[in-house]
């Protein structure tokens, strides 16, 4: 059995992760460790967004042969 514990959200975030477990035929739980995994997604896309560091550029452009 997975471990729970209770998160504390306003009824309005309440209602709304309700309505969207609904539309996605799930659980309210299912819905949130869903939208956990978008938002980490998004910060790794925003991460990758970034200019490479020097030593990356230098690693990347190395001469392997």
């Amino acid at each position: 059995m997975t471990e729970t514990t209770t998160i504390r959200i306003d009824r309005a975030t309440h209602e709304e992760l309700k309505r969207l477990a609904r539309e996605r035929e799930t659980t309210v739980a299912d819905t949130v460790a869903r939208a956990v995994r978008v938002l980490r997604q998004e910060r790794m896309g925003q991460d990758l967004a970034q200019p490479l560091e020097r030593d990356e550029t230098d690693w990347l452009d190395a001469d392997l042969g």
